[in-house]
């Protein structure tokens, strides 16, 4: 059995998403309040994976934990993209006429505006976990109050779904990904599937470093899907650069992997593995 430290409770998007990442497996989920307590918790045993989410279709980056994901010194061994839906749950007596406030993470709460604009009467209240929302709420038996998070967390918890798909945008995914500490990573993924890299550099502060580094990419045929950068602390207008790239021949990736290294400064491959699938 796996045991994977995750942030938030059961019945979570980080919970469905550990449990789909691992279809066929039986997990133990560490459940933590905090991204940093994830990370911790991997770093102090290897026995425990980590599942921590690292960006949204419609929220865009979540630039904290790419941060965490970088001064742990972990590993990425997979990942896995979450159809987001959100769903309205309450007390199995109550009604939609009988709420008046409304409880969620502050990004399922945006998510959902044009679903909480036409019920303009009830009460926004943000909280630090969708599914946590949930479980308060039936703990505590809060007649009148409800939960946006995944319709999964109804039974868990004892609530009934009002409403389900209230998200505004239905293109809604969030990426997660998978770590572990480094040196259990190859027992944890099939290099021989690994299509998928993710680096993190800094750039000598020159005119056309970057374009130096992107041309090198483009000649090796990579597939620069993702590019973001994060400001250097204490060092102004210098930037980290955080990259992932797709390849289908990884000796072609290596061997540009090799040609950009002398171009930047602190390159560090935070993981290579497959491509994650994408749950509808």
């Amino acid at each position: 059995m796996k045991r994977i430290a995750i942030q938030g409770i059961k019945g979570s998007y980080h919970d469905m998403a550990a449990h789909y990442f691992f279809h066929n497996e039986d997990i133990e989920l560490i459940c933590c309040s905090t991204f940093e307590e994830v990370f911790a918790t991997v770093k102090d045993d290897s026995t425990i994976l980590g599942m921590a989410a690292i960006e949204n279709t419609i929220a865009g980056s979540l630039l904290h934990n790419y941060e965490l994901l970088c001064d742990s010194g972990l590993t990425i061994v997979g990942e896995h993209k979450l159809r987001i839906s959100h769903s309205l749950l309450c007390l199995p007596d109550d009604n939609l006429e009988d709420i008046t406030e409304v409880h969620s993470h502050p990004v399922a709460l945006m998510q959902c505006r044009e679903f909480l604009a036409r019920h303009p009467r009830l009460k926004v209240v943000e909280g630090g976990d969708t599914a946590g929302s949930a479980e308060i709420i039936s703990r505590e038996q809060l007649r009148g109050q409800a939960a946006i998070c995944s319709k999964f967390a109804a039974p868990l918890y004892g609530m009934k779904v009002l409403e389900e798909g209230i998200e505004t945008n239905k293109h809604n995914f969030t990426r997660f990904l998978v770590f572990s500490q480094p040196q259990r990573a190859n027992l944890l993924r099939d290099i021989r599937q690994t299509n998928k890299a993710s680096l993190v550099f800094t750039l000598p502060h020159e005119e056309g470093s970057l374009s130096q580094v992107l041309s090198i990419l483009s000649f090796y045929k990579l597939n620069l899907t993702k590019i973001q950068s994060l400001p250097l602390v204490g060092k102004e207008w210098q930037y980290m650069f955080y990259v992932d790239l797709g390849f289908d021949d990884y000796t072609r990736y290596s061997q540009s992997i090799d040609a950009i290294t002398p171009l930047t400064k602190e390159l560090k491959i935070l993981g290579e593995y497959q491509d994650g699938r994408q749950t509808i």
